[in-house]
């Protein structure tokens, strides 16, 4: 057990250098200094989108389920909502699209790996014991993971699906996504400007911003807490039935 303490306080530890050092930046992603930049490719695709009228929010959420299956960044789509759509369609056509474009990751990771990924731990009860107990709880791991900007959303869509988690509690679970939906597009919007995005110069709301940090800090450290203590007692319920 003292592992899982030590993996604890150091998510514990990454967490309080994240709120005090890091923009906000669903945001910020970094973008390549030179050849493929996503980051510009999105910046384009919205450009597009705008000149669409009606039928930009079907291309928009159509980009954004591709972006999230590809790995690409959402952050520069979610801001760019707030300024093609403003703050209510966007956010409506940001969620719907990181709905579906993470449920489709979901799906990829769990048909295409998980039966490989279970084979490699089918001989570590500890793996096995940790993986049925957070199937158990999935909705609300899935949904305090949601809450939380320190979770990696691309990597997490194909991570989930290797779980235990099961489909429905893992779609439930993206609810947790609404909050930070609605304060990224709302800082997108007062961009206005979609050429603004992601580089720095777009005006932010502070207000917002610490809203967005301590939202993350607390969902963070009640996902650390409460897989490390489901944790423990699916290893020690483990442990007292390998005994009996």
């Amino acid at each position: 057990m003292k592992g899982l303490k030590l993996v604890s306080l150091t998510l514990l530890a990454m967490v309080m250098v994240l709120v005090v050092h890091a923009e906000p930046s669903f945001a910020q992603e970094s973008a390549s200094s030179g050849g493929f930049n996503p980051q510009e490719i999105l910046r384009n695709a919205l450009q597009w989108i705008d000149s669409l009228g009606p039928i930009g929010a079907i291309a928009f959420i159509a980009i954004y389920i591709i972006a999230a299956v590809a790995f690409l960044p959402g952050s520069i789509l979610t801001l760019g909502a707030g300024v093609v759509f403003g703050v209510f369609l966007g956010s409506i056509y940001v969620f719907i699209g990181a709905t579906i474009g993470a449920t489709a990751a979901f799906l990829v990771g769990r048909y295409l790996a998980r039966d490989w990924i279970a084979q490699k731990i089918a001989g570590n009860d500890k793996f096995s014991a940790i993986d049925e107990a957070v199937g158990q709880e999935g909705l609300k791991i899935v949904f305090l993971t949601r809450l939380s900007p320190v979770f990696p959303f691309n990597l997490l869509n194909y991570a989930y699906g290797l779980t235990g988690v099961s489909l429905k509690d893992y779609v439930l679970g993206s609810f947790g996504m609404i909050p930070g939906t609605l304060m990224y597009v709302y800082i997108g919007s007062l961009a206005g400007d979609l050429a603004t995005l992601g580089s720095g110069d777009a005006p932010t709301n502070p207000t917002v911003q610490w809203a967005i940090r301590i939202i993350g800090f607390i969902a963070t450290v009640a996902i650390t807490l409460f897989i490390t203590n489901l944790a423990k007692k699916a290893l020690d319920k483990r442990v007292s039935k390998e005994t009996v």
